[in-house]
């Protein structure tokens, strides 16, 4: 495994997508590992403030110079907020994948689901 950096204070899923719980929302964003894959992102399509997602629901895409990849909702919820900044500066995603370059937030439909995702080491070890 490579040296990629992976917070232990998140919940990850199998998709590379982290979750951030902050309040009554939780901050979602892709992994380090997922934006290595992908190379240099030029462009981020979200979800809009107001919509519904279910968990598992592709509710974006990322575009970069490899290839487009889905977004994929890890939780069920409501959209509160978007990273507007991604639109003029997508390379976020890349520089700082678990701060300024964090995609959306929601609120959970269900205030247990960001448990019920993996920790830091479940992650880690599906990546090997």
């Amino acid at each position: 495994m490579s040296d990629l950096e992976y917070p232990a204070g998140l919940r990850y899923t199998a998709e590379h997508e982290w979750v951030r719980e902050e309040g009554d929302t939780v901050r979602i964003g892709i992994t380090a590992f997922a934006q290595e894959a992908l190379g240099d992102v030029v462009y981020v399509s979200l979800p809009g403030v107001g919509d519904t997602v279910a968990a598992g629901d592709t509710c974006g895409e990322v575009e970069s110079t490899k290839s487009v990849s889905d977004l994929y909702a890890p939780i069920a919820g409501e959209v509160t907020a978007v990273n507007g900044a991604l639109d003029a500066t997508p390379e976020l995603v890349n520089t700082d994948p678990y701060g300024e370059g964090w995609m959306y937030e929601l609120r959970p439909a269900d205030a247990g689901a960001v448990a019920a995702l993996l920790d830091v080491d479940g992650y880690t070890s599906q990546l090997s």
